[in-house]
């Protein structure tokens, strides 16, 4: 359940179940917004409280196969689940009973709507059927559609039903007669239909628009369309739509709509699980929810102090991240995947991607409204671009290389409006490896680049006309990626061989090599300095390197999948990976907290040992004991013991008898110690005395426990 508002998750259903593998194939909230039903591939139904997350009821659903469709009764009492066997069931929620099985729809159950005494629901056989749900006797039968009904919407004044589907058309029926009043072709399969108010403003109207019968449609083109459905006339075409359009006829953008008729406005849900929220009278974007991000492919940091994260994920669109509060924004132009992200240090309101739409783009950011705008586009690859890289000192240049094995320099435009799209020019291009290259990086001063490959080579090139100055040779298969130091003039490679190795700039010789890896290591960063590596594998890892050692200081394991996508703040305080399993982790410097943290118990321990010399030296012997005990110091407490037996036997008793039952514990496992040496013999007395008060203890809380069970076999 999210908070529209704020974007954030208040309440999840279903997580603390034990069947954590029990998927959901579909849900329906109850009319009075406090119940949700829920429908599992066990079969079973499930209504839950969604407030607190609780289950009220559970039963089986009895169809022949998953339940496709569920939908409440106007009060709530009743349920109707439609499956994939052809079958609709009437439930009564107070027994959890099936009161009709609705027979004569075919196929697989499309959609279901509960209206007046009647439950309407559509199959495979484009068929709209109508039952009275107290006698389960069909009562209408439209025919109309030629393919899949996707939505249907009751029109209470008129009495009349809206239908639409993926055969393109709208159609108006007059419920009474059960006949056609108008078929509207809309030249695209809608997926979500929505009925509008009888009065509403829409961008572009001075006045209202009222009268007649208005819906708002959407499907494959991935815009909202109005339309005024008697008279057959489209009203309003969406421009500024964040959904891009199916990719092939047939295909799914828009899945469904909602409407709010509170805030009055639209909720668009697209096929990459994307939730969209556009105010109906100026149809502005309020707020974009990401549902799943499928596989994290690249991430960047920009904004001031690094306060935006853009995720290219399995998608046409770049999520744009805010991290105070992890609102996002969809940016949108490339027409196929993003495949590659960059920012630079000396423009952080510059992002560049590169896409396997063979383009990459330049997108400026708006450092008020932090709006992001592409501002160029550059189509000079013949395949899929790989990697970018922006230059460091200036953001004057950046490159790109693609699967065609090229690697180009462009120079960005100094002047960039964020109202225009401009076309963007490469200056150099080489050829630079024999096959796929994975990885490019530029130098901190803006002189040298260093590219990857699957040829297995690394290779150093000169900005100045791209000239090659060097291969560096040694790994065994492809390099994943390359970097340079930050500080030192020294450049990275990471590959599939598992290995890391370190080069140096001037001879090209390999001055380390850091091994470690299961698998083939995808990414690899300078941090601290250039003094430490963090490198991500493919078997989920994450492993923080001292390049001075060559040793592995720590391995970090939270991801279930390939790491794709590393980032590091630019004051190193915050690490970001992101990789196939969907998610992206925030990884914090806990170093210094730690090294304080270790500091207050070190200066804690000096105090604490002081104030034990203190107490001895007082002769305060119990509370010294006590702290003893507390600080774990077997030798004090022997010395402590000892002086306690100089007051003789009682004096002991008396010192054990004060003692609380994890001290007296404590001091129970040094006895024993002592007793094996035989110059502690008198000391180790104390064992018999503990022994004796702790199975003491014991008995006594036995007796209180079953002091119950202990009458009763009196009796």
């Amino acid at each position: 359940v999210l908070d529209i508002e704020q974007g954030r998750v208040t309440t999840s259903v279903g997580v603390n179940e034990e069947d954590s593998e029990d998927t959901i194939n579909t849900f329906s909230l109850s009319p009075d917004n406090e119940k949700i039903i829920s429908n599992h591939r066990s079969g079973l139904l499930k209504l839950w409280n969604w407030r607190d997350g609780s289950l009220v009821k559970q039963w089986k659903s009895i169809h022949k196969g998953p339940v496709s469709q569920l939908a409440f009764s106007k009060d709530g009492v009743l349920l109707a689940s439609g499956g994939t066997d052809s079958s609709i069931r009437i439930w009564d929620l107070q027994h959890q009973a099936c009161t009709h099985n609705l027979r004569g729809a075919q196929g697989v159950i499309s959609v279901v709507q509960f209206y007046s005494n009647m439950v309407f629901a559509a199959g495979d056989d484009a068929v709209i059927r109508a039952w009275n749900y107290s006698t389960g006797r069909q009562q209408l039968a439209l025919s109309g559609h030629f393919s899949k009904v996707t939505a249907l919407v009751f029109h209470e004044d008129t009495n009349q039903l809206l239908s639409c589907g993926r055969d393109r058309v709208i159609i108006l029926w007059d419920l009474p007669s059960g006949t056609t009043v108008r078929t509207l072709p809309v030249f695209e399969g809608l997926e979500g239909l929505v009925l509008l108010p009888p009065k509403f403003r829409l961008p572009g109207f001075k006045k209202k628009v009222k009268g007649g019968i208005h819906v708002a449609a959407a499907g494959e083109r991935g815009v909202v369309r109005i339309w005024e459905v008697t008279e057959g006339l489209e009203v309003f075409t969406q421009s500024n739509s964040l959904v891009s359009k199916a990719t092939e006829e047939g295909g799914l953008a828009i899945v469904q709509l909602l409407f709010n008729v509170e805030r009055c406005s639209l909720a668009i849900i697209s096929a990459d699980h994307n939730i969209i929220i556009h105010q109906l009278a100026t149809f502005v974007c309020e707020k974009q929810l990401v549902g799943f991000s499928d596989e994290v492919l690249d991430l960047a940091l920009l904004g001031t102090g690094g306060c935006y994260l853009a995720v290219a994920t399995n998608s046409t669109d770049i999520k744009l991240y805010n991290m105070k509060d992890m609102g996002c924004q969809l940016l949108r132009g490339h027409t196929d995947l993003v495949l590659t992200l960059a920012a630079a240090p000396s423009n952080p309101s510059l992002l560049l991607s590169g896409a396997k739409d063979n383009s990459v783009r330049l997108w400026l950011m708006d450092p008020e409204s932090h709006a992001a705008k592409c501002v160029g586009v550059g189509s000079r690859h013949t395949l899929s671009v790989g990697s970018v890289a922006l230059s460091q000192l200036s953001a004057s240049f950046f490159l790109s290389v693609s699967q065609d094995l090229c690697l180009k320099l462009w120079k960005i435009p100094k002047k960039l409006n964020s109202d225009e799209v401009q076309i963007l020019n490469v200056d150099v291009t080489e050829i630079a490896h024999d096959k796929d290259i994975n990885s490019v990086s530029v130098s901190p001063n803006d002189k040298l680049i260093a590219t990857g490959s699957q040829d297995k080579t690394a290779k150093l090139w000169s900005v100045e006309g791209l000239t090659l100055l060097g291969v560096l040779r040694g790994h065994r298969r492809g390099v994943w990626c390359v970097r340079f130091s930050p500080v030192d003039q020294v450049v990275l490679s990471s590959s599939a061989d598992c290995t890391i190795k370190l080069w140096a700039v001037s001879d090209l010789t390999c001055v380390k090599t850091f091994e470690g890896h299961d698998s083939s290591v995808l990414r690899a960063e300078f941090i601290s300095q250039g003094m430490q590596l963090i490198t991500a594998g493919a078997d989920g890892l994450l492993k923080l390197w001292n390049i001075k050692t060559s040793e592995c200081m720590t391995t970090l394991d939270d991801h279930d999948g390939r790491i794709w996508a590393l980032a590091v703040s630019r004051d190193e305080s915050l690490l970001i990976s992101g990789g196939s399993d969907s998610n992206l982790v925030l990884w914090r410097d806990v170093t210094e907290k730690r090294r304080e943290e270790a500091e207050e118990a070190r200066q804690k321990l000096i105090l604490e040992e002081q104030e034990l010399a203190n107490l001895v030296k007082s002769d305060q012997l119990l509370s010294a004991l006590k702290l003893a005990l507390t600080l774990d110091r077997p030798l004090q407490v022997l010395r402590i013991i000892q002086e306690v037996l100089k007051q003789g036997q009682e004096g002991l008793q008396d010192t054990v008898r004060q003692l609380e039952s994890d001290q007296k514990a404590a001091l129970l496992k040094n006895a024993t110690v002592w007793n094996c040496n035989s110059k502690n013999c008198h000391p180790a007395q104390v064992r018999q005395l503990l022994a004796c008060s702790v199975l003491s203890e014991a008995f006594n809380r036995a007796d209180v426990l079953n002091c119950g069970d202990t009458e009763f076999g009196l009796q």
